[in-house]
């Protein structure tokens, strides 16, 4: 890889404050043009892109181990200043981390269904469960299907309606 900036490579370049005071065209030129570019493919491409356009800190995903999917909902979270943390990891599929991004612009307490033992329409059914306020402890638990979390959710939905009649 080559060399560049006081012998840094492009991957730890970007990772600098000197990269992150540079202007987006400068930033651009820089990333677009390394060989370090090259390693990832036009969709991961476009992605970290659309990063530098929004002077967005690429670092976070620019990394081979995201596919163009999972760099999308990184780059969707910092556009909000989200606290990516939650879901910045390889191990999430895209789907799960657009889940727990949804959690996190709701400010729900995504702790609950932040991991990866949950699919993604798992993670959905406790989502729905907390923006409805009801007790999804009864629920969040892998080992139920999410057609079997949705039938608990749905029921304690029913029964918090009966409540407030």
């Amino acid at each position: 890889m080559k060399k560049i900036h006081n012998n840094l490579t492009i991957e730890n370049l970007i990772k600098t404050e000197y990269f992150k005071q540079l202007d987006r065209l400068e930033k651009q030129e820089i990333v677009i043009s390394s060989e370090w570019f090259n390693q990832f493919d036009s969709y991961q491409k476009k992605e970290i892109r659309k990063g530098l356009i929004e002077n967005l800190d690429i670092s976070i995903y620019a990394n081979i181990e995201y596919n163009d999917e999972q760099m999308a909902q990184i780059r969707l979270g910092l556009q909000k200043d989200s606290n990516i943390s939650w879901y910045a990891n390889p191990k999430f599929d895209w789907e799960q981390m657009d889940e727990i991004r949804m959690g996190l612009k709701e400010n729900l307490d995504v702790s609950i269904y932040a991991k990866t033992s949950f699919y993604w329409e798992q993670m959905l059914e406790i989502r729905l469960g907390l923006e409805a306020n009801l007790d999804v402890s009864l629920y969040a638990n892998p080992e139920y299907n999410w057609e079997q979390m949705k039938e608990l959710r749905l029921k304690l939905l029913e029964e918090s309606k009966n409540k407030n009649e």
